[in-house]
């Protein structure tokens, strides 16, 4: 005999022919083939596996189709049973076993599977490391031909996979770690995991904070928080990265007796323990206690390691999914205002939910901007796509947007404006956006729409209806195209009425028509609480019931106050130069508003004054019209025109020829109006005029 590497003596086998270290191989090699045993040396140090005839008959394979290497045998054993035998011989040589065993199945030459069964024996050198396998192989049919021991077989197989098959359908669905909680200590989860109580904690900061624990009372006080070297079994397998697994109640009081008194009265007769490993760190442990069983196989030992991987998936996942969860709702609340300020006259409650996708951060945004004259605008708005890049142009957008309406442009201005920024930008994203300027004295309000759903109109009496407004383009489209003329819709917000304004995630379900998720909420808006606050709140929560995977954005506006309205109450537009869509815009807009504010009969003569009253601005001077309308309350209830220009020269009334074209504009003045006149400005002057109109019933 000669010394082997790693000091292991070893020769040649008489009977062999092959290196052999004990007298199994020469026994096996005088009465294997009678006892239908077969043999084989397997070399770990080279790879190579030896067997003998016998061997080669029991895997079906002929010597020339064997080259001596194990994977090689792939031909017969099929791939489920060559991974499970892997994982098997892998712990063993890992743990410091001497031998191992298993049955399995082989796939014959004619197709048939056949149970076979091996029996190693593990040599190692005097360091502990595995040098050589000796083992035999023989034909199990005969011993599971029983039709009750196969039953037995294949049950307790289904039932070791169903424990891996179903807890892993239960934490499917899980995507917080209070997901993967609830699922382990639903009683559900304790028949799936087969355990009689459970704990897991999480490695936190050099501590195991425990997390779960179940059935209810199977708690353990002074456990709630442990330091990893405590002599405690989670303690042990998340510094060991190895499972622990407890054979008996006297195992458990040996072993850990500071826990054992502690759950003497759970009846535990044996317990599992395995580390959550996640990237090859450890990120909890789990503990199963069972009531019922003395001791583990090594099947249950293989399942019970499968099923702590695939909780540690879970809980990563889940620890991933908060961590982008938390990071996509900061990012998008630094985006959003950080307050919403207190507007005089009305009350506003606004939202913001985030996606359900976790890492997705939206484009949604809403705003409310303060403007004089007791003016409010009112922004919801929808970035496409979902992701940070959407968030940024959400952030310069908003921006942009409450820039454009603080100074002073018309509500159509301001939308084309905006267009026109997000096109310059860039980035190929485009955005919906719904801007609504109100007077909160009149009531008046002003309507701009890119792309955006539809507002809807909630009364007093709960009623809520949809409000149809002549939209243009999206934002950035509506520049690219050169089609920046945006329509301006007028409504009249009563007091104590509200405008709902949101963003598609509030509306959208799948598989269902837009409109139909309009009429859906139109609903639910009239049956909802009358408390704004409360009523956001409600409809927010109708998209976490059916399950809404998109952000959401929303903003209520309630006007205050009942009675007439107040004076201060108005409406501006300014008129540039050679600008026919502004004058447009600036007649649809007195139109609206004279009629809205209950004008009268004397809606077509104030109409038809502002119109000459701007038209002479724009024709005798080289700047802008600013027009204002508002309404007063004194004695008596008036309805005031004012018309600024740039220019000081004052108007002449006089006479036109009968041909003449021009000359009768303020002869119509004089002659329509109550009053009229002519106030100097200091960069020009206001021609003005009021007319009495009647009180509102």
């Amino acid at each position: 005999m000669e010394a082997g590497t790693g000091g292991v003596e070893r020769g040649a086998c008489a009977h062999c022919g092959r290196v052999a270290g004990d007298a199994a191989c020469c026994f096996l090699a005088e009465f294997g083939d009678h006892l239908g045993i077969g043999s084989f040396d397997w070399d770990l140090d080279t790879g190579l596996m030896h067997m003998d005839a016998k061997a080669h008959e029991i895997f079906d394979i002929r010597p020339d189709e064997y080259d001596e290497r194990p994977e090689t045998l792939a031909i017969r054993v099929p791939p489920t049973e060559g991974t499970r035998l892997d994982e098997i011989v892998s712990t063993a040589l890992k743990d410091g076993s001497e031998n191992y065993g298993s049955y399995f199945r082989i796939r014959c030459r004619d197709g048939r599977m056949r149970w076979t069964h091996t029996q190693g024996y593990i040599r190692r050198d005097g360091t502990g490391r595995p040098r050589r396998i000796v083992g035999i192989v023989r034909d199990a049919t005969q011993e599971l031909s029983d039709s009750t021991a196969r039953r037995e077989q294949d049950a307790l197989r289904r039932r070791q996979t169903s424990v891996v098959q179903g807890t892993t359908a239960a934490l499917a669905h899980a995507r917080t770690v209070q997901d993967v909680i609830d699922v382990l200590k639903d009683s559900h989860g304790l028949q799936h995991l087969g355990a009689a109580s459970l704990v897991m904690g999480l490695v936190r900061a050099g501590r195991i904070h425990l997390v779960a624990e179940g059935p209810p009372g199977s708690f353990v006080p002074g456990t709630q928080v442990t330091r990893i070297d405590e002599p405690y079994p989670m303690g042990d397998v998340v510094r060991t990265l190895t499972p622990r697994f407890i054979e008996s109640p006297e195992d458990f009081a040996r072993n850990y007796p500071l826990l054992w008194p502690h759950i003497t009265q759970l009846g535990i007769t044996a317990a599992a323990y395995l580390p959550l490993i996640a990237q090859a760190r450890p990120i909890g442990a789990l503990g199963l206690l069972y009531d019922d069983k003395q001791g583990f196989t090594e099947d249950e030992r293989n399942v019970l390691v499968a099923l702590g991987s695939s909780i540690a998936q879970s809980l990563q996942r889940a620890m991933f999914y908060e961590q982008e969860k938390d990071l996509a709702q900061s990012l998008q609340q630094a985006m959003l205002p950080r307050s919403i300020p207190a507007v005089s006259g009305a009350d506003i409650a606004v939202r913001y939910r985030s996606a359900s996708l976790g890492r997705d951060i939206g484009g949604d945004w809403y705003d409310v901007i303060p403007l004089p004259g007791g003016r409010v605008g009112a922004v919801i708005g929808d970035v496409q796509g979902h992701d940070t890049h959407a968030a940024a142009v959400m952030g310069q957008l908003r921006i942009v947007l409450r820039a454009y309406a603080a100074e002073g442009h018309t509500p159509a201005t301001v939308m084309a404006r905006a267009s026109v920024f997000l096109h310059e930008l860039d980035t190929e994203r485009f955005a919906t956006c719904l801007y609504a300027e109100a007077d909160l004295s009149t009531g008046v309000v002003q309507l701009v729409r890119a792309g955006h759903l539809d507002p809807l109109l909630r009364l007093t009496d709960g009623t809520c209806r949809r409000l149809p407004v002549e939209g243009g383009l999206p934002l950035g489209l509506s520049a690219e195209f050169g089609r920046l003329q945006y329509p301006v819709g007028t409504v009249e917000l009563g007091p104590g009425q509200a405008l709902i304004l949101c963003t598609d995630g509030l509306v959208e379900q799948p598989g269902a028509d837009l409109d139909d998720g309009l009429r859906t909420l139109t609903a639910l808006v009239g049956t909802g609480p009358h408390d704004l606050g409360d009523l956001a709140d409600r409809l927010c929560e109708s998209v976490d019931e059916r399950g809404g995977d998109d952000d959401v954005a929303l903003l209520l506006l309630r006007r205050r106050g009942i009675g007439a309205p107040q004076s201060g109450g108005r409406l501006q537009q300014h008129v540039a130069p050679n600008d026919p869509a502004a004058l447009t815009e600036a007649r649809h807009m007195i139109r609206a508003a004279v009629r809205a504010w209950g004008a009268g009969e004397r809606a077509d003569e104030i109409e038809l004054v502002a119109d000459e009253l701007i038209t002479n601005a724009l024709m005798h001077t080289d700047g802008p019209a600013v027009v204002t309308l508002r309404v007063i309350t004194a004695s008596d209830r008036r309805l005031r025109v004012d018309v600024e220009d740039t220019s000081s020269a004052l108007p002449r009334r006089r006479e036109a020829g009968e041909d003449g074209v021009s000359g009768r504009g303020l002869l119509l003045v004089d002659l329509l109006t109550d009053v009229w006149g002519v106030d100097a400005r200091g960069s020009g002057k206001c021609v003005w005029c009021e007319f009495v109109v009647p009180a509102r019933n």
